[in-house]
């Protein structure tokens, strides 16, 4: 886990969604889930390469989740929790946020809203503005933009869904959406 930032060395961060960005998801009804079994959980192939990439450039790497199975009671904390030890295991990243909540709690960590991509920024101290949020959701967007994050939207073609309104860049894969920050760091000289 990352220590928080000294004052005025803030890093940028690529906050990443995890179920259909890092972990293929089931599919059924023209859209997405989240495995609720270990056996089920499995790392898309090319995500670790694409992570280290960022991760070679400075980026710190932050997954933010929501997970309403849990609050549903459909999966048990420490069955997510033995999921996310995994992840720790096989990913380069810097540190997990989850969303146990319900829709129906209103609470302010579930995505659209910015509550994990903030806390993670108090705790690692994050540059929100020269950071992304990759999702494959319009909710994740939504969440990267109420932060002040640019965003990069993976679209696996989802057919109950709508596709996000505004957005900095598309891509079809974790590989694709690192192509786009990396392009755009490029460009923009910098962070």
């Amino acid at each position: 886990m990352v220590m928080a930032a000294a004052p005025g060395a803030l890093r940028p961060a690529v906050f990443l969604d995890r179920d259909g960005v890092v972990v293929i998801p089931e599919f059924r009804e023209g859209r997405s889930f989240a495995p609720r079994t270990l056996e089920a959980f499995s790392i898309y192939p090319d995500a670790r390469k694409a992570l280290l990439r960022l991760r070679d450039v400075g980026y710190l790497l932050v997954v933010v989740t929501n997970q309403p199975d849990i609050g549903n009671g459909a999966i048990a904390r420490e069955t997510v929790e033995r999921m996310h030890d995994l992840l720790r295991s096989e990913l380069p990243l810097d540190r997990i946020e989850v969303c146990p909540h319900r829709q129906s709690d209103n609470c302010d960590c579930r995505k659209p809203k910015p509550g994990m991509l903030f806390s993670a920024a108090e705790a690692c101290g994050i540059d929100l503005a020269n950071s992304f949020m990759v999702g494959d959701r319009a909710s994740d967007v939504e969440a990267g933009i109420a932060a002040g994050c640019r965003t990069v939207f993976i679209d696996l073609d989802y057919t109950s869904e709508m596709k996000p309104a505004r957005l900095d860049g598309v891509a079809r894969s974790v590989s694709g959406a690192v192509d786009i920050i990396l392009e755009m760091k490029r460009t923009a000289g910098g962070a």
